[in-house]
């Protein structure tokens, strides 16, 4: 079970992930509708893994950068309706986000997508 921070600015999807991760034994500790709440809750709640929906405003990639500023370990998800037409997942992967999934989300692929991300060692910086 991991304490989990979701940042998404719709409330229909803040609560399908929700839900999902209720499923999975995950616990939700805190949600954020744009990215400067997330980076403020994140240092709040110091959770084990963040979802993060990329197209927030402000944007999710200031966020991602924002929190790994604070928590060079922090391990993040890139929830969106984004296909990378603009390169828009590469860049969140370079500023440091640990996994991807689309929209529509299917549980089971965010489920394993969360386990994946917490079981990988992150080395020291």
């Amino acid at each position: 079970m991991a304490r989990i921070l979701i940042c998404e600015d719709s409330k229909l999807v803040r609560k399908m992930i929700a839900d999902i991760l209720k499923s999975g034994n995950h616990e939700v500790i805190g949600e954020a509708i744009n990215g400067q709440e997330a980076v403020e809750k994140y240092a709040e709640l110091k959770p084990d893994l963040v979802t993060m929906d990329i197209l927030m405003k402000p944007d999710g990639h200031m966020a991602i950068k924002r929190i790994k500023t604070l928590d060079p370990k922090a391990k993040i998800i890139i929830v969106t309706s984004l296909v990378d037409g603009d390169g828009e997942v590469v860049q969140s992967v370079r500023l440091g986000a640990k996994g991807f999934i689309g929209k529509p989300i299917d549980p089971n692929r965010l489920l394993n997508e969360i386990s994946r991300v917490l079981s990988q060692d992150t080395p020291a910086e």
